[in-house]
């Protein structure tokens, strides 16, 4: 005789629960917050800055950025940057390189040097060049005597320049790189390929968008980097004297115009930068995010 059969209970249907629970009203007053932050602190300063240097019409304008002083400014800043970027460049893909790939005796003193310009005031790091370079400096005499000016010359900015930008770049690789592994390298070896040929078929290609973003965000830093620049330029004016220190210099002249004209060019330089960067996003946005999930 066979047993009645039991009445199994039906299970209940799993409702999908999203993983935000705040209110409607929350989510709004934290938006708003948000909105609200970026408008006081990022776009009303942005917008003052270039309702300032507009402000006595677009001639005046033009006039101040014409400037020979304004001019020299704006040629000095760019020169730095085509130097110290390419530098930064060459050193982040070496160090990134060999932090991502490579075991070795002083790995973690290495991560921690390319970081030092992180904790390190600029003011501080302009201090050391004019310690090792200035006339009374370590080499100072020996540099005097060869007829080799570094402090108080372009030499100073851009090597004070390189050392606050030293991160950017080497900082984007290294956590890319990591993620990505060795497997596609050692492939590479396996089926003949010299080192060269694997990085530069290899390891480039798979890091290069993580390359492109450490460059825009060094070269923004080298073009706006004040402290270090200050310590080490002398403020000579149309020498030594870049689009920060001019801005500063025209300010406490109260020369107004002039000094928001050329804070003005500073930040157009900034949108330029977050512009590439956004249109990088949005035209390559599958592949970017493809390059960081692999492996």
């Amino acid at each position: 005789m066979r047993e009645p059969r039991r009445h199994q209970p039906r299970p209940q249907t799993l409702r999908h629960r999203s993983p935000v629970t705040e209110a409607p009203l929350v989510r709004a007053l934290l938006i708003a917050l948000a909105l609200a932050f970026l408008a006081l602190f990022l776009f009303l300063p942005l917008v003052s800055v270039f309702v300032e240097a507009l402000r006595k019409g677009v001639g005046a304008y033009f006039a101040a950025l014409a400037d020979p002083d304004g001019l020299s400014a704006i040629r000095l800043t760019l020169l730095v940057a085509a130097i110290a970027v390419p530098a930064n460049l060459a050193f982040g893909v070496a160090a990134a390189w060999a932090v991502a790939k490579f075991e070795f005796r002083g790995k973690s003193l290495l991560t921690t040097l390319i970081d030092l310009p992180f904790s390190v005031s600029p003011v501080i790091s302009g201090l050391v060049y004019v310690l090792l370079f200035g006339a009374q400096g370590y080499l100072g005499p020996f540099l005097k005597q060869h007829g080799i000016e570094i402090i108080f010359a372009v030499p100073g900015i851009v090597l004070a320049t390189i050392f606050v930008t030293v991160p950017f770049v080497a900082r984007e690789l290294i956590p890319l790189m990591q993620e990505q592994g060795t497997l596609e390298e050692e492939a590479a070896l396996s089926l003949g390929a010299s080192g060269w040929q694997t990085f530069c078929r290899v390891t480039l290609p798979n890091a290069k968008w993580g390359l492109l973003y450490g460059v825009l965000l060094c070269n923004a830093r080298a073009m706006g980097e004040f402290g270090a620049v200050s310590v080490v330029s002398g403020h000579i004016r149309g020498l030594t004297n870049t689009m920060p220190l001019h801005v500063e210099i025209l300010y406490n002249e109260y020369n107004f115009v002039a000094a928001f004209a050329m804070a003005s060019m500073l930040a157009l330089l900034a949108l330029v930068t977050l512009a590439a960067k956004t249109l990088l996003e949005w035209h390559w946005g599958d592949e970017i995010a493809g390059a960081t999930r692999r492996h």
